[in-house]
């Protein structure tokens, strides 16, 4: 087994890669929106995606499998399958979920919708892993799902049309992309962080490629147009690539929930993007909600540090 780094909520190191990797991860939902204008399916955007990431990952696989005898001794059968599995679910089913909401919703509100999932991190927590609940952070859970029933109520009275489908699937993307993140953790203690993203996200794109070629053929990635080939370039790069190693690093060194808590980035950075970009509305609704929510998160990591301190 490889030996870790210590575990603390002190980490600045890991700290600056989870904030790095939510800030990358956040360009994710333009890309996307920019895809679809040029008419670009679900499956192959995703395919595209994962057709960019997977040499990258299969190189770094077979590097890291050269050069470190205790992670390839690590290796077994069931520990290969599992984390497969688990990147199966948070890169392929996650992934897939949230590119599927973002056909009915904006990209500033799914990035949102999807900053819910450390309040879905605490509660996997304490119902399947054993983690003691933290009373004190209800509150700050209130508050930003207030923020986002602010931004969902303007939706529904300007433009509802599939605005119920599309929060459910982004909804759905967080709380399985909150389940990956306490069985990821687990991986990583056995392999390390970037053996088992290589294996994981490896997997993922496997299944995404094989997707879009049961759905549409071979002969579908012949009609991408360049401009579509570098949206799928983009994300596979900024959004994928490097996020996905950041975000594993800063987890491997303090743990799923405060890497959860670092997200409050993500979501500022998706506005901007959004409105300037791709022309979305920011009303004085969506600065109410968008405060709401990031108020939500502050007030959940201060909650959460606090707890932890108390904590004999």
């Amino acid at each position: 087994m490889t030996r870790q780094p210590p575990l603390t909520v002190s980490d600045p190191i890991g700290y600056a890669f989870a904030v790095a990797g939510a800030v990358l991860f956040s360009t994710k939902g333009i890309f996307i929106k920019l895809a679809y204008g040029q008419g670009v399916s679900t499956e192959m955007l995703l395919s595209l995606r994962m057709l960019v990431a997977l040499p990258v990952y299969l190189l770094i696989l077979v590097t890291i499998l050269r050069r470190e005898d205790s992670l390839r001794r690590a290796l077994s059968v069931p520990v290969v399958l599992a984390s497969m599995a688990v990147g199966i679910l948070g890169y392929y089913l996650s992934s897939y979920l949230d590119f599927l909401g973002l056909n009915f919703v904006t990209a500033q509100y799914e990035r949102l919708v999807l900053f819910t999932y450390p309040f879905f991190v605490l509660l996997f927590g304490v119902w399947f892993f054993g983690d003691r609940m933290l009373w004190r952070v209800v509150p700050a859970m209130l508050v930003s799902y207030a923020g986002l029933l602010v931004i969902f109520g303007w939706n529904l009275a300007i433009n509802p049309d599939g605005l119920v489908t599309g929060t459910l699937l982004v909804l759905a993307a967080a709380i399985t992309f909150a389940l990956y993140q306490h069985l990821a953790k687990r991986q990583m203690l056995t392999i390390g962080a970037g053996l088992f993203t290589c294996i994981g996200m490896s997997t993922a794109a496997l299944v995404a490629i094989g997707q879009n070629l049961v759905l549409a053929g071979p002969a579908s990635y012949l009609g991408l147009t360049p401009q579509i080939w570098a949206y799928g370039l983009a994300l596979g790069l900024l959004g994928t690539v490097l996020p996905s190693f950041l975000m594993n690093m800063g987890m491997a060194r303090i743990g799923a929930r405060a890497t959860a808590s670092t997200g409050a980035f993500g979501p500022v950075v998706t506005i901007i993007i959004a409105v300037l970009v791709l022309g979305e509305p920011f009303t004085l609704f969506h600065a109410i909600g968008t405060a709401l929510v990031l108020a939500g998160s502050v007030l959940f990591t201060r909650a959460e540090r606090a707890a932890r301190k108390a904590t004999p």
